[in-house]
């Protein structure tokens, strides 16, 4: 039987491992082996490596790099700012699960709806806004949708009302361009393997003179506010991804936007029924959300699959879930409309042929499946 060619179209679910970033790991994990918390040479050695790596994030963010709390990914750089906070928390519908659930294990939380395009009204979160309210949380880039966020306008309504402001960067690093003092964040998520680093690592922004109650006790590491030993082969991966961001990634979110736009004019005029989920709002370049009328997105991902194509009904963290997208719930999709859209999101291995191939794969999908669909006329 011959093999099938392989594309991978779900990079916002992860990355794959750079090599310049293996190489910039794999020394940490054999010969600079130390604890950074140590004062002889060994620990030494490792602190330098993870000061490296600390000063490369920073500079990704335009932070500096006493502002870098290193995680072990975005949901606890998530968590971290929403426990860590102390009050009550307002956040959208549409946010990754990371946020949502934190904020469900609240007190007090509450949940501003989005718009048809998954885009929060800024002033319905000032209209949230309460005595007790110590921090908004909106993510910068929806996940499954693409689409961006107001998060300049809702940081200035969150600093008028004395009220800290912080904001899921997962899906925004190395597709648009992040500058911390600009957003006017002043607790920022990010996590390494969304940018072809290791997986298990990713960092809170702290702005300096923000109060925030640590996740994790025990030792002072990540200034007190994360404590245990540092991984500092996967800081040092992070670091190196971060690198390739400041150099690389603006021309690569071009190219991959306009992967993006071929694959979705190739789809809607050849498909019938099909629709853009969250078109009308400025999205990143790489992903796109489309829905496709009268077929189930399941049996679509297995039938791709099987030719070769990676793609994705939606966040990776809700994989298994029997419920649709609660972010295509929340943009006013129902029921049938939610699992019939799948994400297809690029990345740097993408290239137009892959793209043309994937076209004419969904094309001969769609159409199959809708002939064995009783409902789609």
């Amino acid at each position: 039987m011959k093999a099938v060619t392989r594309f991978y179209f779900d990079h916002n679910a992860t990355t794959p491992l750079s090599p310049e970033v293996f190489q910039a790991m794999a020394p940490l994990m054999t010969d600079i082996f130390g604890n950074a918390s140590s004062i002889h040479q060994f620990g030494q050695q490792a602190r330098g490596e993870l000061d490296r790596a600390r000063r490369s994030v920073a500079s990704m963010l335009g932070a500096k790099p006493e502002e870098i709390v290193f995680t072990s990914g975005g949901t606890e750089a998530d968590n971290m700012a929403i426990f860590g906070a102390g009050g009550h928390v307002i956040t959208t519908t549409a946010e990754h699960p990371a946020v949502l659930e934190a904020a469900a294990h609240l007190p007090d939380a509450t949940f501003v709806p989005v718009d048809a395009n998954g885009i929060v009204e800024p002033q319905a979160i000032a209209a949230a806004i309460r005595h007790d309210t110590k921090l908004i949380s909106v993510m910068h880039v929806n996940n499954e949708l693409g689409v961006i966020q107001p998060v300049r306008e809702i940081a200035r309504i969150a600093h008028q009302a004395g009220i800290m402001f912080h904001s899921d960067g997962v899906q925004a690093i190395g597709k648009i361009p992040v500058h911390v003092d600009e957003l006017g964040v002043d607790l920022y998520s990010i996590s390494a393997h969304k940018i072809y680093g290791p997986k298990g690592v990713g960092a809170l922004y702290l702005r300096k003179g923000t109060d925030l109650r640590p996740l994790i006790y025990g030792g002072p590491h990540e200034r007190k506010l994360r404590a245990g030993t540092e991984n500092v082969a996967g800081a040092a991966g992070f670091g190196r991804a971060a690198e390739w961001v400041v150099e690389e990634s603006a021309a690569e979110a071009a190219r991959q936007s306009g992967l993006r736009d071929r694959l979705e004019q190739g789809i809607l005029a050849q498909i019938p029924d099909a629709h853009i989920n969250g078109a009308a709002a400025t999205r990143v370049g790489n992903t796109s959300n489309i829905r496709f009328d009268g077929i189930d997105s399941e049996p679509l991902l297995i039938a791709l699959d099987l030719k070769g194509f990676a793609v994705s009904s939606g966040s990776a963290c809700s994989s298994g879930a029997t419920e649709p997208s609660h972010v295509l719930a929340a943009i006013g999709l129902n029921r049938e409309q939610a699992r019939s859209s799948v994400r297809v999101s690029l990345g740097r291995s993408n290239t137009e042929e892959q793209v043309e191939a994937l076209i004419e794969a969904v094309v001969q999908v769609v159409a199959r499946l809708r002939k064995l669909a009783p409902a789609y006329v």
